[in-house]
């Protein structure tokens, strides 16, 4: 004892300064490290002592690393979902007219518009206040939903089927950006174009969807525009165009010449098409996982606008919910962060399912649309490893020497770590009817993780 007196020693102190302090104010070199106790207490320590957990999420992770994603058809929400008139579907967890963003109700008001509902913005608005619209999250009938996410009887979907599991999930046809409805515009502009979509867009889409002998296999495609620097979610350029070459022929062979031409023009001048193609393969890489006993493996976010909510394998369809951050990142125009709408849509699917945010180093170059640099770009996906099950080696990052995806995000280790998930997104106008401000990056409420490993807890055996 009395050697180790006699010689010098630093010291490394956690927690509160006083001790650091103490330390440094009689000249012993000390260093403070940034630790505070993991959040969750004992609804931590029961859900991380419950004997199923490992198997479970073990389970979880191969199920969804083998699912499948097939687009088989395309047709109206009518008929893929059984949506009736007057039946609305929404982005993120259940939400209702009184405690709607302004983007939600924009959304709102144009699908009243566009299934002819109300003749004018101010009539939408007093139907919808007196809660004269049915409205469900997508999430609740196997679909999801971009921004606003605002599903109507008559829009059309792309319907993905999963071989290894008979599961299908759906997503409408992505409108372009600026002021478009899942924004929450509804200008003559906005309903004109869905219009076209309905009785042009849709229809093509659908005959050469039906023309091919084989299914467009969307998980595929997913795998090669992650190596040709696509990261799924707000970059979907090489998705887009592989997308195209795959089915116009068909449209071509059936089509009228200037419809095909039109339609052709949208789709290859709309670098974001393809991903309402890869939410609904997300969704069910995701669903594959749902419904397994003990497993705190995240199958859902998704956000309103108003609220962020998620869900778990364990905890089946039952949300737990904090409030939308406001994102941050780069502006249209003249607009700024005093303009921003919090977090909206269910394409945080991607995340869920490795990509988007997961998996920026794929993707470089999407810095210059959301913000930061490439090393940030690498460091995120680097730290999203950190929170998750495994890692999906069909969507193999080059820059990684092609590692799989980070996949399938555990609730007790966003827990333990204080990691959030990361997640790029668009960005939506707070005032009903603006459209996009501008993309950037966001994290979830924790106050949601800590609501799931209490709904886990309350399931231990």
């Amino acid at each position: 004892m009395n050697t180790l007196l006699n010689q010098s020693f630093s010291a490394a102190t956690a927690g509160v300064s006083l001790l650091n302090d103490a330390l440094r104010l009689q000249g012993i070199p000390a260093q403070a490290v940034d630790w505070t106790p993991p959040l969750g207490g004992k609804d931590l320590h029961d859900v991380m002592a419950d004997s199923r957990r490992s198997a479970a999420n073990e389970l979880a992770l191969a199920k969804m690393l083998s699912s499948g994603a097939l687009l088989v058809d395309v047709k109206p929400a009518s008929e893929a979902l059984n949506l009736g008139r007057g039946e609305f579907l929404h982005a993120g967890p259940p939400i209702e007219w009184a405690r709607a963003s302004g983007p939600m109700r924009g959304a709102l008001i144009a699908a009243m518009l566009f299934e002819k509902m109300a003749g004018s913005a101010h009539e939408a608005e007093q139907i919808l206040e007196k809660n004269g619209v049915a409205l469900e999250p997508c999430h609740h009938r196997g679909a999801v939903g971009p921004m606003a996410g605002v599903v109507t009887p008559s829009m059309w979907m792309f319907e993905l089927l999963d071989p290894s599991t008979g599961n299908k999930s759906w997503c409408s046809l992505n409108e372009g950006l600026g002021k478009v409805l899942r924004y929450g515009a509804y200008s003559p502009e906005v309903i004109e174009r869905l219009d076209w979509m309905r009785d042009v867009l849709g229809p093509l889409l659908q005959l050469g969807v039906r023309a091919r002998e084989e299914h467009i296999d969307v998980r595929a495609i997913i795998s090669q525009m992650i190596q040709m620097g696509d990261e799924g979610h707000n970059r979907n350029r090489a998705g887009t165009l592989m997308f195209l070459r795959d089915l116009l022929p068909f449209m071509i062979e059936g089509g009228s010449s200037t419809d095909v031409a039109r339609a052709a023009r949208f789709v290859g001048g709309n670098d974001h098409f393809f991903l309402n193609l890869v939410m609904p393969a997300c969704k069910l890489q995701t669903r594959a996982a749902e419904n397994i006993p003990g497993s705190s493996i995240v199958t859902v976010m998704a956000r309103n606008g108003t609220d962020f909510g998620i869900q778990t394998s364990g905890t089946g369809d039952e949300w737990f919910i904090g409030p939308a951050q406001t994102p941050h990142g780069l502006y249209l125009g003249n607009y700024t962060a005093e303009d921003a709408n919090p977090d909206i849509g269910d394409s945080a699917i991607t995340e869920t399912a490795g990509i988007g945010g997961f998996s920026m180093a794929a993707a470089p170059a999407i810095v210059r649309f959301i913000g930061g640099s490439v090393p940030d770009a690498l460091a995120t996906t680097r730290r999203m490893y950190e929170i998750c099950e495994g890692e999906n080696p069909t969507f193999g990052i080059p820059v990684l020497e092609f590692r799989g995806a980070p996949t399938g995000i555990d609730v007790t280790r966003v827990l333990r770590t204080g990691i959030l998930p990361q997640i790029n997104t668009g960005m939506a106008g707070k005032i009903a009817g603006t459209g996009q401000v501008g993309a950037g990056l966001v994290t979830p409420p924790m106050e949601a993780f800590t609501a799931a490993i209490a709904g886990l807890a309350r399931r231990v055996i």
